[in-house]
């Protein structure tokens, strides 16, 4: 077919010498461009590029008048234009189209160079004079205007991450009978948990920026007390902070979860009326402060989604409000144009500082900002970090001068552009944006990214048509009008409106569908180049370690089910998330599916996720990888259906690839896509269908009774054991590995410094790792896996893949594991354990862990609902 230029494609700047294809194109499409008539080579996706003019070799392609890439090999006009990079994403997703047989460009630029001799302070923008107001609550201590009144649940570790979620559930509903209050919401997040971090500075100054966030009526900030960051660390660093002009309690954990939960339900209770009685009332546009976020970028991000946020942003800017850039590395490429107009020459400096600061930190982790964007990426159009940033940076509207210039979660005070320092991960980006002070996120997408804040409203800006009417239900603003036509100045008074009317109270998009997610910018382990190679290629025998087996083993009845040759302890329908983004939307199903009807008719127990914060904005690590696919080869899963957001660098593509190459049968598991599938609701109806279906059709489980040789189970502790205990613990791994069971612990675990346990097990003193990071065992016996990781929820998730039974040995009622039933021993009399032992005979544990195997004993981590899963990075793991 014969085509118009316009019909099939867009220039970004009439320089380029590349075109966006706005619709699929086949080879021999004739496409009139000016005078000529190009000739498309190979299938063009929408999002990818074609060359309009021949391109020599060492010549430079061009978007946005920028250099992205320089021709490896003569380009001619009509020619489909690709890198390395992309065609290895095209080639391993299920695609019905030929691709070229090698690329014909690489990514290769100048490192940037400000001349500061030949610098010019930018003209500041110039202020309306009229006063344009919003419906916001008025905070005292300058703690700004919020848009929301919300009640938050703050947790100070990860280690209290399942507490605030289990409290916001008993208390979301008591808002009702409160029309001021929007909301009970947990802010629940992965760090700090364990011991001294990287992340430490920006962690607090998080934690405080969510507390004096003017959208906070009243916070309650739990921990237990003993965590690296606790409650006395943070109120110490809040002196700074205007603390005592919102409403706040610390709390700290006692032993008791459920006593617990009844102080903080007691402690928000006595809030309500106080917050209730806050009321909106006009104020002016200059307290609006917008965080500039992208995620599940395409090629018309740069187009339509990103100049339409920057006209708003340049419009509340000239109203005396702000506006803030983030993303640190999504603007490696881009600096020229960023720095175009800009306050001073020491602002220019230190983003260039921050530029270098985070290449140089991934690079510790053998990385690069290459590696930034993510196969969702790639997929619609956006080739390599220059691209990305091209489009990232506009942004910046180009009339709008870059005044400030700074850290991650540094407070806002005055109006005006800002840029902060944050990773390409959208959520822990988003994150240090509303420590800072944004009361308002735009958030633009290509893919249809449903990202939301708990407490901070999200305006979600989608850039093309046809993706919008997919997830007209998702999202907020259709910035595919203008590429349809529309003026920008029009979609952008639109849009305008919009955002005053939902500053004012109404509900956005994702607040009616009740999603949220929080991510703070995680910790990193390295902090100095090391010799990388050795880390990346450790691998383990798999064999188990002898011990000493010369002890009397009872006679134990274990009750397990028997599915085909499968013997387990349980059987759970599964939904993985390949990815942070669709873990809240697992979680809702799972929830809808616990209640439906198919459960009562099918052999499993119920419905579980693993939610987690990977996947995303992150380098993607053998362990993540490891993590979810030995989840899947679980002997308790029996139905498993993974769900990808859509845009993420594992999607369900990279996913089948993983599996194929531990020997999975792909047709065997569900799969399901939120922005492929047409969004939230029709994304869980669709898993919905799939369980039933399966369920219908399965072969129910029988029971078989068997011994101490079906026991597969994970001992943790936190070391503080007497040595009665430690020689219980002992006896317990004696008697399972004798019988030819499985027993196993993390490398790090402090049993292996505890003398009586090693003693009595004649461990060698350098006791040997035999397995992985979330590696299956092949051999039962006793073995210790690979634990690049202090955190307990990592962990306990890489310890998980392969066992029944996880045995606690702890004083506190640590989080458990959400499919994994996690059993609390003590010898603590005042702990709430479910066995305390004392001086009870090592027979009184063998009972009650043959109870918890055979589903006779319900663990009380498990029926109260505190667990907590998180996937480590390793040592090499690195935001992007």
């Amino acid at each position: 077919m014969d085509f118009a230029f316009e019909d099939v494609a867009r220039l970004p700047v009439p320089d380029d010498n590349v075109a966006i294809a706005i619709k699929v194109i086949e080879p021999g499409t004739k496409v009139s461009y000016g005078d000529a008539t190009l000739t498309i080579s190979h299938t063009v996706l929408v999002g990818h590029r074609f060359a309009i003019q021949d391109i020599a070799i060492g010549e430079p392609l061009f978007s946005w008048a920028q250099t992205f890439g320089i021709a490896t090999k003569p380009i001619k006009a009509g020619e489909y234009v690709v890198n390395t990079d992309v065609l290895k994403e095209l080639g391993r997703r299920s695609l019905d189209m030929s691709l070229p047989d090698e690329a014909n460009f690489q990514n290769d630029l100048e490192h940037y160079q400000f001349d500061e001799a030949a610098f010019t302070p930018a003209t500041p923008l110039p202020r309306y004079d009229e006063v344009k107001t919003f419906m916001g609550y008025p905070r005292e201590g300058e703690r700004g205007v919020g848009t929301r009144n919300n009640i938050i649940l703050l947790g100070t570790t990860s280690l209290v991450s399942g507490f605030v979620r289990k409290l916001e559930t008993r208390l979301k509903d008591k808002v009702a009978d409160y029309p001021n209050i929007d909301g009970i919401v947990a802010v629940a997040h992965t760090e700090g948990g364990h011991g001294k971090s990287n992340n430490e500075d920006l962690l607090l100054r998080t934690l405080a920026g969510f507390i004096v966030h003017p959208n906070v009526g009243a916070v309650l900030i739990v921990d237990y007390g003993y965590e690296a960051i606790n409650n006395e660390l943070l109120k110490n660093y809040l002196k700074d902070y205007p603390l005592d002009a919102v409403l706040h309690d610390f709390m700290s954990l006692s032993a008791s979860f459920e006593d617990d939960l009844t102080q903080g339900e007691t402690i928000v209770a006595n809030w309500l009326d106080k917050v209730n009685s806050m009321e909106r009332s006009p104020q002016p546009l200059s307290e609006l402060k917008i965080a500039l976020q992208c995620g599940g970028s395409d090629a018309f991000s740069g187009v339509s989604g990103n100049p339409l946020a920057a006209w708003v942003a340049k419009e509340v800017i000239q109203y005396g409000g702000a506006a803030n850039l983030a993303e640190t590395d999504e603007l490696i490429g881009a600096e020229t144009y960023v720095l175009d107009k800009i306050h001073s020459a020491e602002t220019a400096k230190k983003f260039i500082s921050f530029v270098e600061r985070f290449k140089e930190r991934v690079g510790w982790h053998g990385h690069s900002a290459d590696g930034n964007p993510s196969g969702g990426n790639k997929f619609r159009g956006l080739y390599n970090i220059y691209l990305k940033s091209l489009g990232a940076a506009t942004k910046r509207h180009p009339d709008v001068p870059l005044d400030f210039v700074i850290d991650y979660s540094e407070r806002m005070i005055e109006g005006g552009y800002y840029f902060m320092d944050s990773p390409g991960n959208d959520l822990e980006s988003i994150a240090g944006q509303v420590a800072s002070g944004c009361n308002m996120i735009f958030f633009v997408t290509g893919n249809g990214s449903i990202t939301n804040f708990p407490f901070v409203p999200t305006i979600k800006i989608v850039t093309t048509t046809d993706r919008f009417n997919l997830l007209e239900s998702d999202m907020d603003i259709n910035a595919g009008k203008y590429l349809d036509g529309m003026p920008l100045p029009k979609v952008g008074a639109e849009t305008f409106d919009y955002t005053l009317d939902v500053a004012s109270g109404q509900l956005s998009v994702g607040e009616k569908a009740g999603h949220s997610q929080v991510q703070i910018w995680r910790d990193w382990q390295l902090t100095h180049t090391v010799e990388l190679e050795p880390l990346r290629n450790v691998t383990y025998s798999g064999k188990p370690i002898p011990i000493n087996q010369d002890i009397d083993v009872p006679d134990v009845s274990i009750s397990m089910l028997k599915n085909a040759d499968v013997i387990t302890g349980d059987q759970v329908g599964l939904i993985l998330p390949t990815s942070l983004c669709s873990g809240q939307i697992a979680k809702m199903c799972v929830e809808a599916l616990n209640k439906h009807p198919m459960l009562e008719k099918s052999s499993i127990s119920r419905f579980v996720t693993l939610t987690h914060t990977e996947g995303c904005g992150g380098s993607v690590n053998p362990e993540f990888r490891d993590t979810l696919v030995g989840y899947l080869g679980h002997s308790f899963v029996k139905h498993a259906l993974l769900l990808e957001h859509g845009c993420e660098a594992t999607h369900n593509d990279f996913f089948r690839l993983a599996m194929m190459d531990k020997g999975f049968n792909p047709s065997d598991y569900g799969w399901a896509s939120i922005q492929l599938d047409g969004g939230i609701q029709a994304v869980i109806q669709k898993m919905v269908a799939w369980f039933e279906n399966e369920i219908d059709g399965e072969n129910k489980s029988q029971e078989s009774i068997a011994g101490l040789e079906s026991a597969r189970i994970v001992i943790v502790s936190d070391g503080r054991l007497s040595a009665k205990t430690a020689k219980t613990v002992a006896s317990i791994t004696q008697m399972v590995v004798k019988s030819g069971g499985l027993v196993l612990i993390g490398e790090e675990e402090q049993l292996l410094s505890q003398s009586d346990f090693v003693a009595q097990l004649r461990l060698d003193k350098g006791a040997y790792v035999t397995l992985g990071y979330a590696e299956h065992a092949t051999k039962n016996g006793f073995h210790i896996m690979a634990m690049p990781t202090r955190d307990r929820g990592e962990i306990l998730s890489g310890l998980g893949t392969t066992v029944d039974l996880i045995l606690s040995v702890t004083d506190m009622p640590l989080p458990g594991h959400p499919m994994i039933p996690v059993l609390h021993v003590s010898d603590n009399p005042d702990s709430p354990a479910d066995i305390i032992l004392g001086d009870k005979p090592t027979q009184e544990l063998l009972n009650i862990v043959a109870d918890t195997l055979s589903r006779r004993y319900a663990p009380k981590v498990v029926r109260t609902g505190n667990v907590n899963f998180q996937v480590t990075r390793g040592l090499l793991g690195v935001s992007l």
